[in-house]
Formats: structure tokens, sequence, C-alpha cells
């Protein structure tokens, strides 16, 4: 299938784009010379019963393991905490593989914000050139 005949299956309703090389799958370009954001992408759940909790969008990273077996490596879900109308809240999940198990290595909630929720051997490192104080 060609680039454009995937393209005008997405926009009806559905498919993927798959590329047999390493070049860009998806390139947004912007021209405007002025100086708000762009390009943009954005993802709108338009749920007609919005509730707490709702998952508003997910990012996957998946591959292969060395016996052509799919793994997620990596996710990125964001959360309506509270659909409350004047008070939403809402929250983001990294979740990371660690030994073949995925972990919660990094989550933002409206009140604070958690590395290592999951308790893996983690590493957490601040680095500076000569701060003796860089983290405090």
């Amino acid at each position: 299938m060609t680039r454009a005949a995937d393209l005008a299956k997405l926009i009806a309703g559905g498919g993927s784009i798959t590329v047999d090389d390493n070049s860009d799958n998806v390139t947004l370009t912007s021209t405007d010379a002025d100086a708000n954001a762009g390009p943009n992408l954005r993802m709108y759940r338009n749920s007609a019963s919005p509730a707490d909790v709702d998952r508003l969008g997910h990012i996957t990273f998946d591959g292969r393991n060395d016996n052509s077996q799919d793994f997620t490596a990596a996710q990125i879900q964001v959360f309506t905490e509270d659909a409350s109308d004047g008070t939403e809240d809402s929250s983001v999940t990294f979740t990371c593989i660690n030994g073949g198990s995925a972990n919660n290595a990094i989550q933002i909630n409206p009140t604070e914000t958690t590395f290592n929720e999951s308790s893996v051997d983690r590493d957490f490192r601040v680095e500076s050139d000569a701060n003796t104080h860089a983290l405090f």
C-alpha cells in the first residue's frame, strides 16, 4: 500500500502508515511566521458522558525482542481525574518496562509528582557542573 493510500485510509477512519525504512513516518510542518506555537498536535476525546478517571490519550512505544515477540517498551497516558465543570483536574503517567514488567516511572497528579511509584530498583540523579546543592 502506498503512503497516499495509507493516509486516505487514516482520514476515512482508521488504519496505519507503514514504511520500509527509518524515515519520518509523519511530519507536521507550520510555515506561520508569528510568535504563536506551531505546529500543533491535538488529541481530543469528545465523550458524550465525560467522567472522572477517563483516559484522554495514550501513546504506546512498541518493539520486538530478540525472540521476535512484540512488547510494549513505554507508554504515556493522560487521564481526567475530575471532570467537574470549573474544577477539572488531570494526570499524566509515564510507564516503562524494567526486567520485563511495566511500571510507573513518573506520575504527575493534580497535587503531587511521584517518581518510581512501582518501587523498582531505579536510581534518581540530578547532575550539576559544580553546584554542591543542585537539588535541595
